[in-house]
């Protein structure tokens, strides 16, 4: 999903360091035979009120098993579960720092 919505961002320069930043770093990926499992959990998220994409994302987070999920989406922030936890990057840094 995220090379997917990052493909649709409209603003060349921001496209080209995420996929710069994902060819770094992203080291799980959740392939597309994945899909039916990443649909069901994200339409569970999106019960909750988390928009589709977002509980896209989240999905994946979940499926592949993360601790974290990263986000400055205050909307997105109010979901919480105990699959995986969202943080706000600064909290997160505030955690690794203690």
């Amino acid at each position: 999903m995220g090379f997917y919505e990052n493909n649709e961002n409209p603003y060349e320069i921001r496209r080209m360091n995420i996929r710069d930043f994902q060819d770094r770093y992203v080291t799980i990926h959740v392939s597309e035979n994945m899909d039916d499992k990443v649909n069901e959990k994200a339409r569970e998220i999106e019960n909750t009120g988390v928009k589709y994409k977002d509980a896209c994302h989240v999905a994946c987070a979940i499926l592949s098993k993360c601790d974290y999920f990263l986000t400055t989406d205050d909307r997105l922030l109010k979901y919480q579960c105990d699959e995986v936890s969202l943080m706000n990057p600064v909290d997160f840094i505030k955690l690794l720092d203690v």
